[in-house]
């Protein structure tokens, strides 16, 4: 008898800069060693995954995460007794503190969860991420982190351009004069507040690597991603699995010394003479972490396992040259199935 799970994963928009919750959801869906019931968290009425039926079972939406700890825990406890979960996967930068301090409150009403410590967590903020990079020996671009735009206007003229202007959560902009800087600082501010972070330029190949850590120091799955096609929002559109140790062992390296627990993203931007600097690491599954299961090392199913207390043992081996290229589908609903999520919560 294959063990049954009721897990719920975030994340459910496929716009133009998607979450990773629908790719969960796949990958999940993919493993035959246990059966799922998928339950949908959302927090906008047109996140797409919500009428997803076919990978989505019910979904119920929670508050922001700007509203706290405790309006989120007191929507969980009422989807608990709906639902009776045995699992959440996050998968917003801007959730994964709320959920994090509400580890052991879920623990004791019976939902997993698999997320780094605080302090693993809070190590790789991009606020955080250049001394962190110095810490550890890994290559990181210098950064100054800016409270207010009189900071940015004292650095007006010794400012080396371009520069990279990025918000706290999401979004990096490449300014190559000051008022493209200024520009940048206003609209990223005005969208994730401040600080706001102004980041070296590195001029190279993009690669994204997805890696899963059990949290004792080992990497149980490491996949590099080069990208091939890459959005006006900077978002791997395109891609393809590589084979490169460097890359690998900079992954693993990363999981050693953090001791992560969980999935996370490493952005490198790999110079043409071979160096890998890291520029963000983000602290849940990417977007297209779909691909990991297709080149052969299925990271959600992998999470959803040791989770759930069972010991999974490393991957040696991906496939090579595995591409995904990413689409948009028109989804078709019916105005009741809005209604129903937007008045009642629901779906």
């Amino acid at each position: 008898m294959k063990r049954k799970l009721v897990i719920a994963v975030t994340a459910l928009n496929a716009i133009d800069s998607p979450g990773p919750g629908v790719a969960v959801i796949r990958a999940i869906r993919e493993c035959d060693d246990f059966e799922s019931r998928i339950i949908g968290l959302s927090y906008e009425a047109l996140e797409p995954g919500l009428y997803m039926h076919d990978l989505v079972d019910k979904t119920y939406q929670i508050p922001y995460p700007s509203g706290g700890t405790e309006s989120l825990l007191t929507r969980l406890q009422y989807i608990h007794e709906q639902e009776n979960l045995d699992l959440i996967i996050p998968g917003f930068d801007a959730e994964m503190f709320n959920f994090i301090k509400l580890r052991d409150k879920l623990w004791q009403l019976g939902i997993s969860t698999f997320l780094p410590e605080l302090n693993q967590f809070e190590a790789r903020d991009k606020i955080k991420l250049f001394d962190f990079g110095q810490k550890h020996g890994f290559l990181v671009p210098q950064d100054k982190i800016l409270y207010e735009l009189r900071e940015l206007k004292k650095m007006a003229d010794n400012m080396e351009f371009p520069i990279v202007v990025k918000g706290k959560f999401y979004d990096a902009v490449i300014a190559y004069s000051y008022d493209q800087a200024e520009k940048a600082f206003h609209k990223t501010m005005a969208k994730w507040g401040l600080p706001i972070i102004l980041q070296e330029f590195i001029k190279g190949t993009e690669i994204n690597i997805a890696a899963l850590g059990d949290g004792e120091g080992k990497a149980i799955s490491i996949i590099p991603m080069r990208k091939l096609y890459i959005t006006d929002k900077g978002k791997a559109w395109a891609g393809i699995t590589i084979e490169d140790d460097k890359l690998v062992e900079l992954a693993r390296k990363f999981i050693e010394a953090t001791k992560w627990r969980g999935g996370c993203e490493l952005e490198v931007m790999l110079t043409d003479d071979g160096k890998p600097y890291i520029m963000e690491v983000n602290p849940r599954f990417p977007a297209w972490i779909y691909l990991t299961a297709a080149a052969g090392q299925n990271q959600p199913a992998s999470l959803v396992k040791m989770a759930m207390g069972e010991k999974v043992e490393p991957f040696n081996e991906y496939e090579v040259g595995k591409i995904f290229i990413r689409y948009a589908w028109d989804l078709i609903t019916n105005i009741k199935e809005f209604q129903m999520i937007s008045g009642n919560g629901e779906l």
